[in-house]
């Protein structure tokens, strides 16, 4: 893993705290840390509720962006409670794709031993921007 990916890993480490918020709600056991292409960093965990209304990590730190005025990303890296890489799920995958700027060469992290993976390889079926 290169330095811009092991700073993006520490920064997604560092907001994980899995906890009960109450005994319909569980947070922190995922983290995100998205790079924009301006060289900000926005981090964002899961929030688990015992209906559908939660929210993944990845759409909780693109949001915070959004609310910050950027859309354009170049980086995304998702760890799980145990520290483990794990590769965004379909619904962030598809909310990426509706961001703004060059989408499909966002780049997610795989895996602790540095292997990238393009956004738009990962949803070969995608409509393709124009």
């Amino acid at each position: 893993m290169d330095k811009e990916w092991k700073r993006l890993y520490e920064e997604a480490m560092s907001v994980l705290n899995p906890h009960d918020v109450s005994n319909k709600m569980w947070v922190g056991s995922v983290a995100s840390a998205v790079l924009t292409k301006k060289g900000n960093i926005y981090k964002g965990i899961c929030i688990d509720t015992d209906g559908s209304i939660g929210m993944c990590a990845e759409r909780n730190a693109l949001s915070t962006m959004l609310t910050y005025g950027e859309s354009e990303i170049t980086k995304v890296v998702s760890v799980y409670k145990d520290g483990n890489i794990i590769p965004s799920c379909g619904i962030c995958r598809e909310f990426m794709m509706h961001l703004g700027g060059d989408v499909e060469n966002i780049e997610i992290l795989l895996d602790k031993e540095g292997r990238t993976a393009r956004l738009i390889d990962l949803m070969p079926e995608y409509p393709r921007h124009k």
